[in-house]
C-alpha cells in the first residue's frame, strides 16, 4: 500500500516552522506510544535540525510499558531527552517544563552570569495529526485554548500559548509526509488513526493489525473476539483475512446471504485497537530489535 496524502495546510505548516525556528529554544516532539518509528516524520530532524529536543512518547497508557521504556532508552541513546505521557489523564505532563528547562540549563547558565533575566522558554510542538498536540497544549496550559478531536486535520493555524511562568508554546498543525513508500508505516499509521480512512482500505489494514498482533499479542486476540484458534504467525494477507472472518462472524458483522462484511468486521478490530480494548499495545520495536513487523 502506497499512501500519498499532503494537504495544502500541512505544507504551508512546514513552511511556517521553518520561519519561526529561530524564535524557538527546544523543540517537543510529540510521537505515539504505540508506534513510536513510524509516528515521527522523517522531515522533522531536516526541520528543527540541532535544536534541542525532548521527545514526548504519548498515550503511553494505551502502549505495552515494557517497549514504551525500550523506546524511551533509545531515543536518549539518539541524543534526545525522552519521556512517556499521557496527555489525556495528564500522566508526566508537569514534568515536560523542568525537562525542558534542563535541555536549556547551559543557556540560562549564561543568561544569569550576564545579568539577565530568563524569560520563559519558548517550545515548539511537532507532531503528525492526531498524535495529541492540542491536549497536551491544553494539559499544559491547565485551560482549553486548542481544539481537540480524534481524527487528524483539527489544528489548521499557529498560535502562542503560555504554560505557567516557564513555557511558551508554539502549536502547529500536523505534517504527515508526502508518500509512504513503505507499507508498514503507512498500515501503522492507518491502523492507530493518524490518516484520515478515505484514503486507505479498512479491511486491509485490519489484517494487518492482526498479522501484527498474532504473534505477540495472540491470547488477547483470542480472548477479546473468543476465537477457538489462532495461528502464532499469519504468513500472509489471506490467512489474516481467515481470522477477520472469524471475528466477523463472532460479532454479527454479516452482510446479505449470511456473508461476512469485512469492513464492518475491520472497523471493529480497529476501534477495540484504538480505544485500548485488546488492552496496552506496541505494534514496534526499535531497529535491531525485536520487531513486530510482517510480511504482506
Amino acid at each position: 500500500m502506497t499512501i500519498q496524502w499532503f494537504p495544502g495546510h500541512m505544507t504551508r505548516a512546514k513552511r511556517q516552522i521553518e520561519e519561526k525556528l529561530k524564535l524557538i529554544d527546544v523543540v517537543l516532539e510529540l510521537i505515539d506510544a504505540r508506534i513510536p518509528q513510524s509516528s515521527r516524520n522523517p522531515m522533522i530532524d531536516e526541520i528543527i535540525g540541532s535544536k534541542p529536543r525532548l521527545v514526548l512518547l504519548n498515550k503511553a497508557d494505551l502502549a505495552d510499558p515494557a517497549l514504551t521504556a525500550v523506546w524511551t532508552a533509545y531515543f536518549r541513546a539518539l541524543g534526545h531527552e525522552a519521556l512517556a505521557i499521557d496527555a489525556s489523564s495528564g500522566s508526566g505532563v508537569k514534568e515536560i517544563p523542568a525537562k525542558a528547562r534542563e535541555l536549556l540549563r547551559e543557556k540560562i547558565e549564561r543568561q544569569v552570569a550576564k545579568g539577565m533575566k530568563p524569560r520563559p522558554a519558548r517550545a515548539l510542538i511537532v507532531g503528525i495529526p492526531n498524535v495529541g498536540k492540542s491536549t497536551l497544549i491544553n494539559r499544559l496550559a491547565g485551560r482549553n485554548v486548542a481544539a481537540t478531536g480524534d481524527r487528524p486535520g483539527v489544528t489548521k493555524g499557529q498560535q502562542w500559548i503560555r504554560s505557567g511562568s516557564e513555557l511558551e508554546l508554539l502549536d502547529t498543525p500536523g505534517i504527515l509526509w508526502p508518500k509512504f513508500e513503505d507499507p508498514v508505516a503507512g498500515n501503522l499509521l492507518a491502523a492507530t488513526g493518524a490518516i484520515k480512512e478515505e484514503v486507505l482500505h479498512v479491511d486491509e489494514v485490519a489484517c494487518f493489525v492482526l498479522q501484527t498482533l498474532a504473534p505477540v499479542y495472540g491470547e488477547v486476540l483470542k480472548e477479546r473476539y473468543g476465537l477457538q484458534e489462532l495461528p502464532a504467525e499469519l504468513p500472509n494477507l489471506q490467512a489474516a483475512a481467515e481470522v477477520l472472518e472469524a471475528i466477523g462472524k463472532r460479532r454479527g458483522c454479516l452482510a446479505g446471504g449470511g456473508h461476512v462484511d469485512y469492513e464492518k468486521a475491520a472497523g471493529v478490530v480497529l476501534r477495540d485497537l484504538r480505544s485500548g480494548k485488546l488492552g496496552r499495545i506496541t505494534l514496534e520495536a526499535p531497529n535491531g530489535q525485536e520487531t513486530f513487523r510482517m510480511e504482506s
